[in-house]
């Protein structure tokens, strides 16, 4: 009976979640992406991230609440999490490449720009600029001076965890984690890995965790601890992510809006320089569902808590009864066959 009544009480106090579905008219919020990704072979200063919409909102080499983690190739952390100012060499390189001469980093010299005819500004900005092809480094005097040269060979054998979250447009779009320095010219987005062998390149990745709002107690997001293992080379990583909007209603009347998604993945391997449009990266391409789900959190009433108990007091009651009126005209069967002397 205690056990039953233990049963009963420990049902009262949790709460029930009801299911249901109904049109997403919400409207103006914005989308939070949150998302732990790892690179056991590409370095932090190599990658960038950028994200975009249908809506045509664009957001270039995103840093803020954005941090990298340098990752030794057995995967331990080299250093604390940092935020990434720079895409390329950083500015340790830069000065280990130019100890050698005294004179070139104490005097700074404002080199050519090749034609294009910016100066004080990066030599490759100003070909963007004008919108020309950026010539080899190694014809690029300031890119000798300043140890520009190294390629992803030469790159420091070490990987990256990426990490933070982006506040998006709530319309389709998609953001990618990529090599190279990011940059908008002619309406176009491009990546600048001229320096680098894409051959080299090992988009190879763990997806620790991705989510789109906050975590729904008792839900789980469907890729989180993925790992995805490719061959070295310009590959375009692609999950298609169908987002359900998803509101969570508690018992104290609090609300909690956020998201449920489902995820496809594809692989594309790119011919870089035969004219194939396409970058190397990996994507995640989202959509929102028209449709929306709502849980709601609901306690049984004392009513039917009481109703139980009572439902449990009178069935052992009776079932005790039953047992017990069994017992007793089994024992007067047995006594009266043995007063006429036909027990055995």
């Amino acid at each position: 009976m205690t056990l039953l009544f233990l049963s009963e009480l420990y049902d009262y106090l949790t709460p029930k979640i009801a299911e249901d579905l109904f049109v997403d008219t919400t409207r103006g919020s914005k989308l939070r992406i949150n998302f732990d990704v790892v690179f056991p072979s590409i370095p932090c200063n190599l990658l960038s991230l950028d994200a975009m919409d249908l809506s045509g909102e664009q957001h270039v080499n995103v840093q803020h609440n954005i941090y990298k983690r340098k990752l030794d190739l057995q995967g331990r952390p080299l250093q604390d999490p940092e935020r990434q100012e720079h895409i390329g060499h950083s500015k340790d390189d830069s000065t280990n490449t130019t100890q050698g001469s005294t004179a070139e980093v104490t005097t700074p010299k404002c080199g050519s720009c090749y034609g294009a005819n910016q100066r004080k500004i990066n030599v490759k900005d100003a070909y963007r600029t004008k919108g020309w092809a950026v010539p080899p480094l190694k014809d690029i005097e300031q890119c000798v001076r300043e140890g520009k040269l190294v390629e992803s060979e030469e790159l420091p054998k070490e990987g990256c965890q990426m990490y933070g979250y982006l506040e998006v447009n709530r319309v389709g779009g998609n953001f990618h984690i990529a090599p190279g320095k990011s940059f908008q010219h002619n309406h176009l987005h491009i990546h600048d890995v001229q320096q680098y062998k894409t051959k080299d390149f090992d988009l190879s990745h763990r997806i620790r965790h991705l989510s789109f709002g906050y975590n729904i107690p008792g839900k789980t997001n469907p890729i989180d601890g993925t790992e995805f293992t490719t061959e070295k080379g310009p590959k375009t990583i692609t999950y298609y992510v169908k987002i359900v909007p998803t509101t969570y209603e508690r018992v104290d009347g609090s609300t909690l809006s956020t998201n449920q998604f489902s995820v496809t993945q594809h692989q594309k391997s790119l011919q870089m320089g035969l004219g194939e449009s396409g970058l190397p990266g990996v994507f995640f391409t989202y959509e929102l569902s028209p449709m929306m789900v709502k849980y709601t959190e609901k306690h049984k009433s004392l009513g039917h808590f009481l109703t139980g108990v009572c439902a449990i007091i009178g069935g052992i009651y009776t079932v005790a009864g039953l047992i017990d009126a069994a017992i007793y005209h089994s024992h007067r069967a047995l006594q009266r066959k043995i007063e006429i002397g036909k027990a055995t």
